[in-house]
């Protein structure tokens, strides 16, 4: 498996782990529509700290895990010495053998370069083999980011998209970019799944954190203060009730077959 290039996003694995649990609680139904039987090569591709990469292994499936994270693969390996973890790149990496099925949750909206990523995924699967994926989709998170945006404006960053570091296609764009690399896709949805913030109060502001941190790169810890509070301010009356704040996740579900 190669090892290619990390990006700017710097993931705290214990923060992600801690505090952040749904993006793989959310994503253990999806191990159904993947439905993997023993035996069977998989990837997982995106894994993260590897706790879905354990529930496929758990199937008797061998079971490799990818992430472009050092330090999620790290804290992967140390959850989960038995399975196999690299540090590799979605858009550019090999497999020593063709795979059965990959497997990717809540990554594929970091993708800016979709068709390099499909590619990678097609060439990586046998003939018959099998793509299976849920990530953000067309309006996810949708009033945060327009949230963030205005309170950027107002501390004199007028052009916060340029920062946006995401990818939330609609179904036909994703779906268009399958077929062209040569998959048959059988099932596509798009979906509304609100999710409960754990951290109550400073739910919101530790997803930011978590998660949106592109928005703040060279702003002053002042400013960063600023902007959080002004998104609570104007996200308070929609997203926050009886004390728990709610992200308005929308995602894009995906199995299509290798031609």
């Amino acid at each position: 498996m190669n090892s290619i290039s990390i990006p700017k996003h710097n993931w705290d694995s214990t923060l992600y782990e801690d505090k952040h649990a749904f993006v793989w609680q959310y994503g253990e139904d999806l191990l159904q529509l993947l439905n993997p039987k023993p035996g069977e090569l998989i990837l997982d591709l995106g894994c993260g700290t590897g706790q879905l990469t354990e529930k496929i292994a758990q199937t008797e499936a061998e079971v490799i895990g990818i992430d472009s994270a050092a330090t999620m693969i790290e804290k992967a390996r140390q959850n989960y010495p038995h399975i196999h973890f690299d540090v590799a790149d979605a858009r550019n990496f090999q497999v020593k053998q063709p795979l059965d099925a990959v497997f990717s949750n809540a990554v594929l909206h970091w993708i800016k370069e979709a068709d390099e990523a499909i590619a990678c995924i097609h060439q990586a699967l046998k003939p018959g083999g099998r793509f299976v994926a849920e990530f953000g989709g067309k309006g996810n998170v949708q009033a945060i980011v327009k949230a963030l945006c205005t309170a950027m404006k107002s501390v004199g960053i007028f052009e916060p998209q340029t920062l946006n570091p995401w990818y939330f296609p609609s179904i036909s764009q994703y779906v268009t970019l399958l077929e062209q690399q040569g998959f048959d896709v059988i099932y596509a949805t798009l979906f509304d799944r609100p999710t409960l913030l754990v951290e109550k109060e400073a739910g919101i502001a530790n997803w930011i954190q978590m998660f949106a941190s592109a928005f703040l790169v060279g702003m002053t810890v002042e400013q960063q203060i600023k902007v959080i509070r002004q998104v609570e301010d104007e996200l308070k009356p929609t997203l926050y009730q009886e004390g728990t704040w709610t992200a308005d996740y929308r995602r894009i579900r995906i199995l299509a077959i290798k031609v």
